[in-house]
């Protein structure tokens, strides 16, 4: 069983015990938290879709960490200037690891 949930703008798909890295959600270790945002449940041979969102549809999870990636270089760099610029990012993510899918 697997279901599509939607959340920070990106969509995942989850099954039971998995672990994933999301946008960063304002939660501590070990709190819970619903998905409700479910585009997609697969069981068995049944497939239920939703338009968009499966009404019901809903996947619980629990908050492991709070993190950020590793660092993203950007070069900006302008030929016969003299111009080059360096910069760096880190995403901020939170790591949660699905507890329950239902439907």
């Amino acid at each position: 069983m697997y279901a599509v949930i939607q959340t920070g703008g990106k969509q995942y798909r989850v099954e039971q015990g998995t672990t994933l890295k999301i946008e960063k959600l304002e939660l501590g270790a070990g709190d819970s938290v619903e998905f409700d945002k479910v585009l997609m449940i697969q069981s068995g041979d049944a497939v239920n879709v939703g338009t968009p969102f499966i009404s019901g549809g809903k996947v619980t999870a629990t908050v492991l960490s709070q993190g950020r990636h590793k660092k993203v270089r950007i070069i900006k760099f302008r030929r016969r200037k003299h111009h080059m610029k360096h910069m760096g990012h880190r995403q901020y993510y939170t790591e949660i690891q699905i507890t329950g899918i239902s439907a």
